[in-house]
């Protein structure tokens, strides 16, 4: 009896577990249904996801084509093919006794490796107006790197009495447009329209619709404006004070109508004398039309160190504003150069400094210096002098270019592009002279290299002062540039 009793206790206390067993293993044998179930329907496209039996799309991508050969656009320079030394002196006698010109004039004319072949007082330094600043884009070209760009920025400051500052800070870019960037155009570029966009929007992740704004003009210290200017620059229109930031060039079209090209500076309006703010007060304004309020400002302060920008724009590369001053001859954008170099040599942050370091540049790149003098970085200020063999031999490593590249690519093609569009040529010869003109009350002057018809370059040199007639001068000049390339 006892062991019925207890074989019987034995089953029902093991019954329970083995309900649970069979109820677990039903669950499961369900479970496995049911997702063999989803993955049908998964795989046939009725129940939503990752499973399909459809076709998947193929991206075809093509073999690449064969590489097509360029066509030259410039053979080697061939510099040792000789200049008739007595036909180069024939052209610069026809010069002399041209009408206008007078007897204060010096002339050069080169051969590919800068050996002069025909000259009259070439080593007399005279003023040169703007074919000075063949000299600073040299200089400038050796030593900046001429891929850069100059960024104009903006930073936040969130003070401790929770007011909100915006500060705008620039590093040269004297072209800037007054709304969106435009790639397209040197002039304009980087747009303080997209500047205030991107600003706008990196505020209102943070919560802030209100601000107050500085603006930060202090790279370039306070000697700015070269003494004496002020005697070529009527009205303010061929020179402002270098600054941190301008809005075209510091143009003001009060008087003018703006071009629509943005790139078109043949037109002299007058230059604003406050173009950094000017710039900060454009800023403000694109800053509302994006929904931020300026309660305060803008007024002149200092962005925070050691502080990542909340937005920046950038502008052309420095190579390409090196070809707009030039082709342009902008006065502000030379002396800029002037001092975007005197910064990098680590030389000073003044007029003066900046026109040392073009000065001490140049010497060491082995060209002569002698009788030089420089009153500013364009030609436009009084004082300057220069002889037409220290333009010769900027125009001969023009013609090798090397690590001044961008001094040579500038300068103005006649009959295509800049100051010298309507000179020298108007017919088969265009495209064979690249130069840079001069022009003051009582200078006249040209500089730079020429492609010669029969093959071969040569470069040259001319600077006349004090013309009897300046008109008949400049055209006495032309046709002598002009007869160059038949050498």
């Amino acid at each position: 009896m006892a062991s019925k009793a207890a074989a019987r206790h034995h089953m029902i206390r093991h019954l329970p577990m083995t309900r649970r067993t069979v109820t677990v293993a039903v669950s499961a044998v369900v479970a496995v249904a049911v997702m063999a179930g989803y993955f049908v329907a998964d795989i046939y496209d009725v129940a939503p996801g990752i499973l399909t039996l459809r076709g998947v799309d193929r991206v075809a991508i093509p073999d690449p084509q064969d590489a097509l050969t360029g066509g030259t656009v410039a053979a080697g320079v061939d510099a040792s093919m000789p200049v008739d030394a007595q036909a180069a002196k024939t052209i610069l006698d026809e010069f002399s006794a041209s009408e206008g010109v007078g007897k204060s004039f010096s002339l050069a004319i080169a051969d590919g490796k800068g050996n002069i072949v025909a000259e009259h007082d070439a080593t007399i330094p005279r003023q040169p107006a703007s074919t000075l600043k063949t000299l600073t884009a040299f200089a400038a070209a050796t030593t900046l790197d001429m891929g850069s760009t100059l960024d104009t920025k903006s930073y936040l400051i969130q003070g401790d009495d929770d007011r909100k500052t915006v500060v705008l800070q620039g590093e040269g870019d004297m072209l800037l447009s007054d709304g969106e960037s435009d790639p397209s155009h040197i002039n304009g570029h980087a747009g303080l329209g997209t500047l205030a966009q991107r600003t706008a929007e990196a505020l209102k992740q943070r919560g802030i619709t209100q601000v107050d704004l500085l603006y930060d003009d202090s790279l370039f210290g306070q000697d700015r404006t070269p003494a004496g200017v002020t005697e070529n620059n009527a009205e303010h229109r061929y020179y402002t004070a270098i600054s941190t930031m301008a809005v075209d060039g510091g143009r003001t079209w009060t008087d003018m109508v703006k071009p629509a090209n943005p790139d078109d500076s043949s037109q002299y309006p007058v230059l604003s004398q406050q173009p950094a703010l000017d710039a900060a007060t454009t800023f403000a304004k694109r800053l509302a039309d994006n929904g931020i309020t300026v309660t305060f400002g803008p007024t002149a302060g200092a962005a925070p160190s050691g502080t990542s920008a909340l937005a920046s724009v950038s502008s052309a590369p420095l190579n390409e504003v090196m070809a707009f001053m030039l082709r342009h001859s902008d006065n502000t954008l030379a002396q800029l150069f002037g001092r975007l170099t005197a910064l990098k040599r680590q030389a000073g942050n003044s007029i003066k400094t900046d026109t040392q370091a073009v000065a001490d540049t140049l010497a060491e790149q082995g060209i002569d210096t002698s009788g030089l003098q420089m009153a500013d970085c364009s030609g436009l200020t009084p004082g300057s002098k220069v002889s037409v063999t220290t333009l010769i031999e900027v125009q001969e490593r023009n013609l090798t270019a090397g690590i001044a590249t961008a001094a040579a690519e500038g300068l103005s093609i006649p009959g295509l592009v800049g100051t010298a569009r309507n000179r020298i040529v108007t017919g088969p010869d265009n495209g064979l002279f690249r130069v840079k003109t001069g022009s003051l009350d009582a200078v006249t002057s040209l500089a730079g290299n020429v492609s010669r018809v029969k093959g071969g370059v040569l470069s040259f040199a001319v600077i006349v002062n004090d013309p009897e007639n300046q008109w008949s001068a400049i055209e006495a000049i032309n046709v002598m540039a002009a007869k160059l390339a038949k050498l």
